[in-house]
């Protein structure tokens, strides 16, 4: 999303901001801005996790990609690939561009974690490096979402609802075809 977008300021105006991000999981947020923020791990009846399926984060600067949640490096999330490394860590709101800040090129010398690594873990954390150690942000490219449904308009609120109402009555007729 724009911070400078006219949505970005209504949202922030209205939750807040914290670390340049609109603040989540207040006592006081409405169901609609709790269903939002959830999106990322939303299942429905029909379209499987459709978010997780359909985006990707491209990295430039690392500014706006979540280093452990977004899938931005491989097929799927380091949360999911990396889970005992995702439990240990100390920092699990950290950016692509904090966790490069915290020298990822230097023998992962200042990430922190709960406890002392054991060597099977510090084998999964060499197995990270791996993917990492050609990564290159840069600065003058701001981080953006790729949408796989519609790779030359990109995302729309359009194209999820399309998506998500023709997956459905997929499904409902496939329940009515049974009955």
């Amino acid at each position: 999303m724009e911070k400078e977008g006219l949505w970005y300021l209504v949202l922030k105006a209205r939750y807040g901001e914290v670390g340049g991000r609109i603040r989540e999981g207040g006592r006081h947020d409405s169901v609609w801005w709790k269903t939002v923020c959830r999106v990322r791990e939303w299942v429905g009846d029909g379209v499987g996790n459709w978010f997780e399926e359909n985006t990707r984060k491209v990295v430039g600067d690392g500014r706006d990609t979540f280093f452990w949640y977004d899938r931005w490096i491989g097929d799927v999330s380091l949360r999911v690939k990396f889970p005992r490394l995702f439990e240990l860590a100390v920092e699990k709101e950290s950016t692509v561009v904090d966790m490069w800040s915290l020298s990822w090129e230097e023998d992962w010398g200042l990430w922190v974690w709960r406890r002392r690594l054991f060597a099977w873990e510090e084998e999964s954390v060499r197995e990270c490096y791996v993917l990492l150690h050609n990564i290159v942000l840069q600065n003058t490219v701001h981080d953006s979402w790729w949408w796989f449904l519609d790779s030359v308009h990109g995302y729309s609120v359009w194209g999820v609802y399309r998506h998500l109402t023709s997956t459905c009555d997929v499904v409902d007729r496939s329940l009515v075809d049974d009955v």
